[in-house]
């Protein structure tokens, strides 16, 4: 049986810290539920991580279903989240109500994410009042980037740190079963936590929130483009796939690959 949104709940209400990561397809999907993740967020940071784009923005939402699906396959417990992504759910309630309904129905996935604050509410409240669980995400939300310069710390004066309780307050009481806190600053993230009912899900926002979540690519060493300071990896395999594709390389230039253990014959006359 798959965990669920009130299981989430139910680790805050324990003060059980949620581990998250995300997953693209179904082998990553496998070896990350087998560890013992109780939710994958397969995020539109595929944009960068997969498909080497600069930002999450060209992402569609036929990609997102194609690699949730995916993900769908290679776990069986893990509550699995779909992003939505940019200009599928901005235009009006119903554009986020045919797009998120698609994405939740044909993807197979058990949530929603969606980007935005007290704006969003009003959307937040109609996909949770038809049945489809929403996870918020407010701070640095990656579909603005171009309007935050960058991928900047956000909340960081008092009247900025003001909105982000605001907004936090505004999508819990949407409906929204928790919310990514990323890329602001710690104690406006502690506030945010102990104000909400809801998990606060941090990512760049400090150890106070009630569960983490970071990129596959950047947790085990596999994206060079950059490594953000909220990041910390805990494998270089990278390193090691390089190191075994020039072994490969080197026995197969050297006759040493295919020997006879990786080879066939033929039945004896």
């Amino acid at each position: 049986m798959r965990t669920t949104i009130l299981d989430l709940q139910k680790m805050k209400r324990a003060g059980q810290k949620i581990p998250m990561l995300t997953a693209y397809d179904a082998p990553s999907a496998h070896w990350v539920e087998a560890a013992g993740i109780p939710a994958i967020l397969v995020g539109d940071t595929l944009g960068m991580v997969v498909q080497g784009h600069e930002t999450t923005l060209p992402v569609t939402l036929d990609e997102m279903i194609y690699h949730t699906r995916a993900v769908m396959r290679g776990t069986q417990r893990a509550l699995v989240i779909i992003d939505l992504p940019f200009m599928t759910y901005q235009v009006s309630i119903e554009q986020a109500l045919t797009n998120a309904g698609r994405a939740f129905q044909e993807s197979g996935a058990g949530a929603v994410k969606l980007e935005g604050g007290a704006a969003m509410a009003p959307t937040i409240a109609r996909l949770t009042g038809i049945g489809i669980p929403v996870m918020a995400h407010i701070g640095m939300t990656p579909q603005s980037v171009h309007q935050f310069g960058g991928f900047r710390l956000q909340g960081r004066s008092e009247a900025a740190a003001a909105q982000l309780i605001t907004d936090a307050l505004a999508v819990e009481a949407a409906g929204a079963f928790a919310v990514v806190l990323e890329l602001i600053p710690t104690p406006v993230a502690k506030q945010i936590t102990a104000q909400l009912s809801i998990p606060t899900i941090g990512i760049g926002a400090g150890p106070d929130c009630d569960g983490q979540v970071q990129v596959f690519h950047d947790t085990l060493g596999l994206f060079e483009a950059f490594t953000p300071r909220h990041a910390k990896q805990y494998a270089a395999l990278g390193e090691a796939i390089r190191a075994a594709v020039q072994t490969y390389i080197g026995e197969v230039q050297g006759g040493q690959f295919p020997d006879a253990a990786h080879s066939f014959g033929v039945e004896p006359k």
